[in-house]
């Protein structure tokens, strides 16, 4: 099958190859899925320069979709031809899903609405579950006040569409008038420009200096700072899915255990088996019933890979990276 890979950390365009490897078979329990596209994530590109390489070779990339073409003992046959999006490609496992097939156990393969395109379904596993597991997390937010860090960011833009289903009042940081109007989109009532703006400030303004209620955050070690200036009120939460430093991140200790503040981290990649479980059913649920917009900011072929990966770094395009697997 045809594949891209690496084998040692680096830039895209110094390690990432292109070229056969061995088509998988599907072991007991596993399903054997032709993959149509394949998701690129901010974290596969991490993963590549930094995460530790202890395989002969990785192929990327977490997220994925297509076809159920062959299973492995004690999976039923009819799940053969079923078009399905694929979770955990390359989690604690070197073969993911920039290539033509992958082969992992059946609960990592889910059934797709027939209207669900394959672009969309490479969306689902990284930027829509974690969506549905910060607002989760939440809790009842109907009412509420809720900062959305990142707000046009591709797990941002699923979690304010969640927010503002459940009745929430939206605010999302962005960087841009382009991801303002984004994060609009997607039910933003409120933009603050955290670039020339202080967020702090703004929220006192938006909110007549109550603070908001929850904040769904994507970047801890900047939102640190934000938790003793009132911005987030008394007895509220935050919802942490990741930061952009991997390091340690000081919290102002004295400001939220004196306002009993909350916090709430999770791994996407880690859930677990009973908040997957939960979070799979409901995103069904939101498929089934087309209340998602996907946004596809880009389209490769896999032979572009690096360009995708370069595309991913640069943080400029507004939407999702999806390889093309089509031959």
């Amino acid at each position: 099958m045809q594949a891209a890979w690496y084998s040692q950390n680096g830039s895209a365009r110094d390690v990432l190859c292109l070229g056969e490897q061995v088509t998988p078979k599907p072991a007991a329990g596993e399903v054997l899925v032709k993959l149509h596209t394949s998701g690129v994530n901010p974290s596969d590109v991490k993963s590549r320069t930094a995460r530790p390489v202890t395989d002969p070779i990785i192929i990327p990339h977490s997220d994925g979709a297509g076809v159920i073409e062959a299973v492995g003992e004690g999976v039923p046959s009819s799940r053969i031809g079923e078009r399905v999006w694929v979770w955990n490609g390359q989690w604690q496992r070197p073969l993911g899903t920039a290539c033509e097939y992958i082969a992992l156990p059946q609960q990592q393969a889910v059934a797709l609405p027939e209207h669900i395109g394959d672009e969309a379904a490479a969306c689902l596993g990284i930027p829509a579950l974690t969506a549905v597991q910060a607002v989760h997390l939440a809790g009842d937010v109907k009412g509420q006040t809720v900062l959305v860090t990142g707000a046009s960011s591709a797990v941002g833009h699923y979690i304010a569409q969640l927010l503002t289903q459940q009745g929430a009042k939206v605010i999302g940081t962005v960087g841009s008038d382009a991801k303002a109007a984004h994060a609009r989109a997607a039910g933003c009532q409120h933009v603050i420009f955290y670039k020339t703006e202080s967020v702090a400030e703004r929220i006192q303004a938006i909110t007549q200096g109550r603070g908001v209620d929850v904040i769904i955050d994507m970047d801890f070690s900047g939102t640190s700072a934000l938790l003793s200036t009132g911005a987030l009120k008394s007895h509220g939460t935050v919802v942490c899915y990741g930061s952009n430093n991997a390091g340690e991140v000081p919290i102002p200790f004295r400001a939220l255990l004196y306002s009993s503040i909350t916090l709430k981290f999770f791994l996407v990649y880690d859930l677990s088996p009973q908040d997957r479980s939960a979070c799979l059913d409901k995103l069904t649920g939101l498929l089934q019933a087309n209340a998602l917009q996907h946004t596809i900011a880009a389209t490769f072929k896999l032979q572009d890979i690096v360009l995708a990966h370069e595309a991913v770094e640069q943080g400029r395009l507004i939407g999702n990276v999806v390889i093309d697997l089509a031959s």
